[in-house]
């Protein structure tokens, strides 16, 4: 607290004072753009891709404050940040989504399963946010996380990847590393295309999981 009143908190978006505990400020927090609860399913419509039915969901636009939240997160080691995100997930999540593994009728408690770092990535990046993400999630639902898929092959990342290229999926090879639980919601910082989530669909069904939904954080809208 003393700190603070030293050093004020600072907004991560616009870099103006914020009230402590908090990564925006009033003004950048009113910024955020909030998208409809209602799940976007990958390969039909604005998101395009190449999937079998997986269907994600994310609160949040990826523009303005929010992209800012996930570059601090991603970029400037800013790790603390992931649960403010995991909140605002669990806030405004449709209902049943995150408990009843994307509100199957009977389906059984779901595992969060983070989308996998590739190892070079991992090797420059102390932590992956996609698993810090889920497992601050899964810690206010008390539910498990699974870190149960790897990636290997070429490391490329999707920055720079045309949109073509990145509906193809990520560099190199996603596959399950350990068993994978039946049901299964993928995490993910933000989801663009949604190529990387369709290659982690696509391995958890290789691997026997019966039923694949995903979260984000933020989505590119209007895809």
């Amino acid at each position: 607290m003393i700190l603070d009143l030293l050093a004020p908190p600072l907004c991560w978006s616009c870099h103006a004072p914020a009230a402590r505990g908090s990564a925006l400020c009033g003004a950048c927090r009113a910024h955020l753009r909030f998208l409809p609860r209602a799940p976007v399913a990958l390969g039909d419509g604005p998101l395009g891709g190449r999937t079998r039915g997986v269907e994600v969901w994310a609160p949040l636009a990826y523009d303005g404050p929010a992209r800012e939240l996930v570059k601090a997160l991603k970029f400037q080691g800013a790790t603390r940040l992931a649960d403010q995100m995991a909140a605002l997930i669990v806030a405004n999540a449709p209902p049943g989504w995150l408990r009843e593994a994307g509100g199957q009728a009977g389906g059984r408690a779901p595992a969060f399963v983070p989308v996998p770092l590739h190892p070079a990535r991992r090797r420059a990046r102390p932590f992956n946010q996609a698993e810090l993400i889920a497992r601050a999630v899964g810690a206010r639902l008390d539910l498990p996380v699974r870190d149960c898929l790897a990636r290997s092959g070429a490391a490329r990342r999707q920055v720079g990847r045309g949109r073509a290229e990145r509906l193809r999926g990520p560099g190199g090879a996603i596959a399950a590393a350990e068993a994978v639980p039946s049901e299964a919601v993928l995490v993910d910082d933000v989801v663009t295309t949604g190529g990387t989530l369709a290659a982690c669909a696509d391995a958890l069904r290789s691997a026997g999981a019966q039923h694949v939904t995903a979260i984000a954080f933020a989505r590119t809208a209007g895809r």
